[in-house]
């Protein structure tokens, strides 16, 4: 059976302030929530978005004629060390627009880097190559495309390649695994943590006459690779998921009290769904069958059955009584429900189903 828990004030909606928003940043606040509870979910979407979500990032990097990074290079007014480090700083953002992109698999971008004489005369003899030059034609979108890469002082024409691998947090170089590396290339550090900032702050808020409830602000600073708007959802889903792991532990189902009256459209809802026939619900031939010889026709009839007598049916067993409790759980219905609100006991319940479907009928003919 399952077990009535009280009302739990709980926020209708998230809203965004206006105020400061931008592409970056954003704050969120949500109210009201029982006391404590904005300390416990905001603490925990600050530590999901601080920790857990996934951006790309560049894991190696192989420019042509350079064969590893301690060195200078003809033509390029930074070392390579330089160079490097500037990779690092690279932002980029995946469009998931076809199912291949959709993979989590490292992918190559190459480019082919033409500067003419043309081009360094007209930038006064030098040419700064920036993200947008090396990251094109591809299916990351490179947040920061003026982020400067190196200064080209002669004309020049070389290739260059970078893997692109999609993590969490910051793995070093020496932690990169490559299978198949080829030489001169240059495997670097890699940021894939979209999140800058995440702060969260409780206030008092006010229920009625109660001033004791809690207003959440969480403010949320990304780098662009994510909007704070994707980092929240993304942080409410994998918490979600992991809260999943411990639903198999369910021994009793709770429900609430939402603190108002049911009125006739909920209740002639749930009624509608007490008076689908067994057939109807989609159980295998084996239970349906020993639901017949029950005499149970009606899901009225199956709910106001106790667990226990269920399995004093003839030929019924667990995997039977499994099937049918999570398909019921899916319907939010349990065995043994009290339905006596809806004027329905064990000796009568066949009756009022059978009221109730000639009511809709009546009322459907009108």
């Amino acid at each position: 059976m399952g077990v009535k828990y009280g009302k739990f004030e709980l926020p209708e909606e998230i809203k965004i302030d206006e105020a400061g928003k931008s592409d970056t940043y954003s704050r969120f606040i949500a109210e009201p929530f029982e006391r404590g509870y904005a300390h416990t979910i905001g603490n925990a979407l600050r530590r999901i978005m601080m920790n857990s979500l996934e951006s790309p990032s560049i894991k190696t990097i192989k420019i042509e004629g350079i064969p590893h990074e301690y060195m200078a290079s003809e033509g390029i007014k930074e070392d390579v060390t330089h160079i490097v480090l500037n990779f690092k700083g690279v932002l980029l953002r995946h469009l998931p627009s076809s199912e291949q992109s959709k993979s989590r698999e490292e992918k190559k971008v190459s480019t082919k880097l033409e500067i003419t004489q043309d081009m360094l005369d007209q930038n006064g003899g030098f040419y700064k190559v920036t993200a947008k030059d090396v990251v094109k034609d591809s299916i990351f979108e490179v947040v920061n495309g003026d982020h400067q890469l190196f200064t080209v002082t002669q004309p020049m024409t070389r290739q260059v390649d970078i893997r692109v691998a999609f993590g969490r947090g910051f793995t070093p170089s020496e932690r990169h695994v490559i299978e198949d590396k080829v030489v001169d290339e240059i495997v670097i550090d890699s940021v894939f943590s979209p999140i800058k900032t995440v702060n969260y702050y409780v206030e008092n808020t006010r229920v009625g006459r109660d001033t004791d409830y809690d207003r959440l602000v969480l403010e949320v600073t990304t780098d662009g690779r994510i909007t704070p708007q994707e980092a929240l959802t993304f942080a409410t889903q994998l918490g979600i998921v992991h809260f999943q792991c411990f639903d198999e532990l369910k021994f009793e189902t709770i429900s609430f009290d939402t603190g108002e009256d049911e009125d006739n459209t909920d209740r002639d809802s749930i009624l509608n769904k007490l008076s689908l026939r067994i057939n109807e619900i989609e159980l295998s031939v084996r239970s349906t069958n020993c639901l017949a010889q029950a005499d149970i026709d009606t899901i009225a009839e199956l709910v106001i059955m106790p667990e226990p007598e269920m399995l004093k049916f003839r030929n019924f067993g667990k995997k039977s009584l499994n099937e049918i409790k999570a398909k019921l759980e899916e319907m939010n219905l349990h065995l043994g429900m009290d339905l006596s609100k809806y004027g329905m006991t064990r000796e009568n319940v066949k009756d009022v189903i059978q009221e109730h479907l000639q009511e809709k009928l009546g009322k459907e003919q009108l």
